[in-house]
């Protein structure tokens, strides 16, 4: 059985659209990846799924329970981490898991036994009576993971977890994701950094304007979606950079321009470096394709708000 099974979801705002016929599965103990340009609909999806919108259409299932009818029995195997952190500041960070616990009916003394494990688990055993103000950043996401763990759900929701986060502190938080998959847990996802759905993700779905516009895991979607190898080129030198496009572009599959950017998307890059290696005023840099060149070429270069 699907931890999540979407069919047919949709919810219209106004004139609008937000989700329009999404149908999706999330397998257990698998962390599936939500992605979309801001405004593409994914956080009103993950509020529709917890039940805590009403779909105008569509079946979902989460936990073996239909949603929305009886939502609140299945939230009770959920964990939910919001995309902006809604910690007490009124209490500690141990005060903040024992609250968060009685939410779930659980008893006060079975929280205070599994609060040391969960500070361990967001490496914030010293911080267990610190006052939420004197948290950094990173230590409030963290402590807001473990919140969401108290009841020992299931499944979690994570609507950008890293949003706003230093390298340091995304990569601590991606080692506790992968702990907690490896532990059996299933997550679900929405973020705008394309490395770490490439790195958790076992499927994701891209959604814009409401809609799927490509399904698989990160390496099938990159082996359909785009060429293997890219070549990004910069001008240094203004004025030098479209005359060298115009002249090479027949070396690459695809060419796109950003600013002062060229992206060359090859198969064989090697005639292109030649190239490169004798021209004045450029500067590049030729890597492997990735799942944010994916992205960029489903939904687009230009600026969302």
């Amino acid at each position: 059985m699907a931890a999540l099974n979407v069919s047919g979801l949709k919810k219209r705002y106004g004139d609008s659209d937000v989700v329009a016929g999404l149908s999706f599965a999330v397998e257990p103990g698998t962390c599936f990846g939500l992605l979309g340009p801001n405004g593409a609909g994914k956080t009103t999806t993950l509020r529709l799924c917890l039940g805590l919108t009403a779909p105008d259409a569509g079946d979902i299932t989460l936990a073996g329970r239909a949603i929305p009818a009886d939502a609140q029995v299945a939230r009770a195997k959920v964990g939910v981490v919001p995309q902006f952190d809604n910690l007490d500041p009124d209490f500690t960070c141990a005060e903040n898991l024992l609250v968060f616990g009685r939410y779930f009916g659980l008893k006060d003394a079975d929280v205070r036994q599994r609060i040391p494990a969960l500070l361990e688990f967001a490496s914030l055993t010293s911080k267990a009576d610190a006052r939420i103000a004197t948290l950094s950043g990173g230590m409030k996401r963290r402590l807001t993971l473990a919140r969401a763990l108290v009841a020992d759900p299931d499944i979690v929701f994570l609507d950008e977890p890293t949003t706003g986060l230093d390298p340091q502190a995304r990569h601590l938080i991606w080692e506790r994701l992968k702990k907690l998959k490896s532990a059996g847990k299933t997550l679900i996802l929405t973020t705008h950094f394309m490395d770490e759905a490439e790195r958790l993700c076992d499927r994701l779905i891209v959604i814009d304007h409401g809609r799927k516009i490509a399904e698989g895991s990160p390496r099938e979607l990159i082996a359909t979606h785009i060429e293997p190898q890219v070549v990004e080129v910069f001008d240094e030198a203004a004025g030098t950079l479209p005359a060298f496009v115009d002249a090479h572009r027949q070396l690459a599959e695809r060419v796109e321009q950003s600013g002062e950017t060229a992206f060359f998307y090859c198969r064989d890059p090697q005639p292109l470096l030649a190239a490169l290696a004798g021209a004045d005023g450029l500067r590049y840099v030729h890597r492997a394709s990735n799942l944010e060149d994916v992205f960029i070429k489903l939904t687009g270069r230009e600026l969302r708000d």
